[in-house]
């Protein structure tokens, strides 16, 4: 079975900084930092989430 490229990121809400959740992606195809509206229960509303180091 070939091995992917694709690496573990945790993705940090911009609002309260809180990590919720942990997504994959490809470095080598999506260069650019990771960003997605998702629910954070801390804010209790849709923010967005960053990619964090």
């Amino acid at each position: 079975m070939a091995k992917g490229k694709r690496e573990n990121t945790s993705l940090k809400c911009s609002e309260c900084g809180e990590r919720n959740y942990i997504s994959t992606r490809n470095k080598k195809t999506h260069p650019n930092k990771l960003e997605i509206m998702k629910y954070c229960s801390r804010c209790n509303k849709m923010t967005l989430h960053k990619e964090a180091k």
